[in-house]
């Protein structure tokens, strides 16, 4: 989805706009990409924590939550890359009228989640056949569900 570093700048942009716990940032980035693309935790967070480490943002504790807002710092790198900066917005925006219309964020985020559950799952080794009928059940009450929705 973004080239080499266009991430951090997006999310520092975000950061920019106004203060943001991580997951409101994986949920901004997956709302202006029309859910095409939802960044994992596990490059958001440490995305954070580097713009932190380079002075670029702050965090605090809110409501148990980690708070990111950019420093003085960090809002003199977006005005320095301010063309890298328009131009992932202006991708996301590209991706997003592309896409608009398409399936709900929230569907495409739970299609993800519920394969790779399965994958994880099936890379820990062979199923029991009591373990294989309980997954296949839970998947076969979710198309049921789905389709009475």
């Amino acid at each position: 989805m973004f080239d080499h570093g266009e991430l951090r700048l997006v999310v520092l942009a975000l950061i920019a706009e106004r203060p943001r716990h991580g997951y409101e940032i994986i949920k901004e980035i997956e709302d202006r990409v029309a859910g095409t693309y939802s960044p994992s935790p596990g490059v958001i967070y440490p995305t954070l924590t580097m713009l932190e480490e380079l002075g670029h943002a702050t965090v605090a504790e809110s409501e148990g939550k980690k708070l990111y807002t950019i420093t003085t710092e960090g809002t003199a790198y977006i005005e320095a890359n301010k063309s890298a900066v328009d131009q992932a917005m202006a991708h996301m925006q590209s991706v997003k009228s592309a896409h608009g219309g398409g399936p709900a964020p929230e569907i495409l985020r739970a299609r993800v989640n519920l394969k790779m559950a399965l994958r994880l799952r099936e890379a820990r080794g062979p199923l029991t056949e009591q373990q294989i009928r309980d997954i296949a059940a839970a998947l076969d009450a979710a198309a049921v569900a789905i389709e009475r929705s």
